[in-house]
């Protein structure tokens, strides 16, 4: 990691790692800081460790937006001994507790070619599972400052957390929206991710500051385009699926190029068949 992080709004920094260009924000409050993610392995969560101590000694509460490894394997060195709170949805956490080998198994499997180094830490990195499960929606008080936490439907995941942060103007979307590539469409459900960000977006203005996953901010404007996007291609996978027509008809027309939908139009036809 070489750079540290970068004040987006009153109080709110984001830092990206640039490794995979992952987003990790950091609320400030008067009393405690809230640190939205927490990295891949054990290394890149020391060096996320100091960049947060270069910005504020508040104790920290730790937010995962999703089970991917990326968003959480740093949990244990950020939340320290004993653990500071750490939050997530219950599906998540369910995941992260229950299902760790095969979390870290996944994961390496993902990187192991384009990057050996992290598979190998991955390999080595303790987890740590959240300790507060979100259903719906918590808020929580960082002195001074609200923050809400909340679960707008099955999208990129079973289990998304956005967390808004109304007095900033920011919301931190987690891989609800993506900047620096298409959305991955691997554990996603397509046809219901439309009804995600529509249901985030009630919560921004014309201002808004939105935290993508991975990338750069974005403004209320492109999450908007993305909606859109997201909606054509649902749309796609329920007429080709009504048709009987495989899920490479969709592929060769849907948005995002032809290797994200046809994952995405694999994954719907799970939805519509009823296995997902």
């Amino acid at each position: 990691m070489t750079a540290g992080f970068v004040e987006i709004a009153d109080r709110v920094h984001m830092l990206r790692e640039p490794l995979l260009r992952v987003n990790v924000t950091l609320v400030v409050g008067d009393d405690e800081a809230l640190l939205v993610d927490t990295l891949s392995s054990a290394g890149q969560a020391t060096e996320l460790a100091a960049a947060v101590r270069a910005v504020t000694d508040r104790p920290l509460t730790l937010v995962n937006t999703h089970h991917h490894y990326d968003h959480w394997f740093g949990n244990a060195v950020l939340a320290g001994e004993p653990p500071r709170p750490v939050y997530a949805h219950e599906l998540a956490a369910a995941a992260m507790r229950e299902q760790p080998d095969r979390l870290r198994r996944e994961a390496y499997e993902e990187v192991r070619e384009e990057h050996p180094a992290l598979a190998a830490e991955l390999a080595d990195t303790p987890l740590l599972a959240p300790t507060h499960t979100v259903h719906t929606e918590t808020t929580l008080d960082l002195g001074g400052r609200r923050v809400l936490l909340r679960h707008p439907g099955r999208g990129h995941t079973d289990a998304d957390l956005v967390v808004h942060v109304p007095d900033a103007d920011v919301l931190v979307a987690g891989d609800l929206v993506e900047q620096s590539g298409p959305p991955a469409f691997e554990d996603s459900y397509p046809l219901q991710w439309p009804d995600a960000v529509a249901d985030l977006l009630r919560l921004t203005t014309a201002r808004t500051v939105v935290v993508p996953g991975h990338g750069d901010p974005v403004d209320v404007e492109f999450v908007r385009a993305q909606h859109a996007e997201l909606a054509k291609l649902a749309w796609l996978i329920r007429a080709a699926h009504t048709g009987g027509a495989p899920p490479e008809r969709v592929a060769a027309e849907a948005p995002f190029g032809a290797r994200a939908a046809l994952t995405a139009a694999r994954r719907g036809y799970t939805e519509l068949t009823g296995t997902a």
